[in-house]
């Protein structure tokens, strides 16, 4: 496990939310994905809180586990936030984004508020890539992390999107999230013109590893079919 990079942070992740399991917070973006999909590495794992009383109880296990928080951190979102950062062996770096009261998406300047956020999420495995572990947290569903990853648009969101899309619940819930916060049909063609393109496979192999031909067209058809 020393010389791999990519297992040791995600046992790191695992044994940090396994220490913050008693706080109140959802987990969200990659690591949320995994709970749905072919599971896939993420340096980062990103969770929401309702407010800064929970950032206090979530911070010490952080600080006492060799966690320190970063006064300047660039992420996918917006608003409130805190970043905490550690160094593991051989200089490796893994981080925990804690997102409070909203989240909103850069790009777009979306935002979805924790209460959205924990309204549609619940208890749920997450299983790890590059590990065996497994642990019940709290989770955004996959409708609404659909709806998250298809407004943000970018090219890791469009290939999470592929990989989660012929498990969605309610395609018309999703749609009408989608639309009362964004053009739909722009994100829809963006996401379509994307996966249509001949280097989308390649990419998506490289994140998710080589994917039966017969799977992948049955995640590209549910794509297309989408309108």
């Amino acid at each position: 496990m020393k010389d791999d990079p990519l297992t040791l942070r995600e046992y790191e992740i695992f044994q940090t939310l396994q220490e913050l399991n008693d706080c109140d917070f959802t987990v969200i973006g990659g690591y949320a994905v995994n709970a749905y999909a072919l599971p896939r590495f993420s340096v980062d794992c990103d969770i929401v809180i309702k407010d800064k009383n929970e950032l206090k109880k979530i911070e010490k296990p952080l600080l006492r586990r060799g966690y320190k928080k970063e006064a300047d951190a660039e992420l996918q979102y917006s608003g409130r936030f805190s970043r905490y950062e550690k160094k593991l062996e051989n200089n490796f770096t893994v981080s925990v984004d804690v997102l409070i009261h909203a989240v909103a998406d850069r790009m777009t300047g979306v935002s979805f508020s924790a209460g959205w956020i924990f309204e549609n999420s619940d208890k749920k495995v997450l299983r790890g890539k590059t590990i065996t572990g497994e642990l019940a947290l709290r989770i955004i569903d996959i409708d609404a992390l659909l709806v998250m990853k298809m407004i943000s648009c970018r090219p890791t969101d469009i290939r999470d999107v592929f990989m989660m899309i012929p498990k969605a619940n309610d395609k018309e819930w999703i749609k009408s999230e989608i639309a009362t916060r964004c053009d739909l049909t722009d994100r829809i063609d963006k996401i379509t013109e994307k996966v249509a393109s001949k280097q989308f496979k390649d990419g998506l192999s490289g994140v998710y590893g080589r994917l039966d031909s017969k799977v992948f067209e049955k995640h590209k058809k549910a794509i297309m079919a989408f309108y």
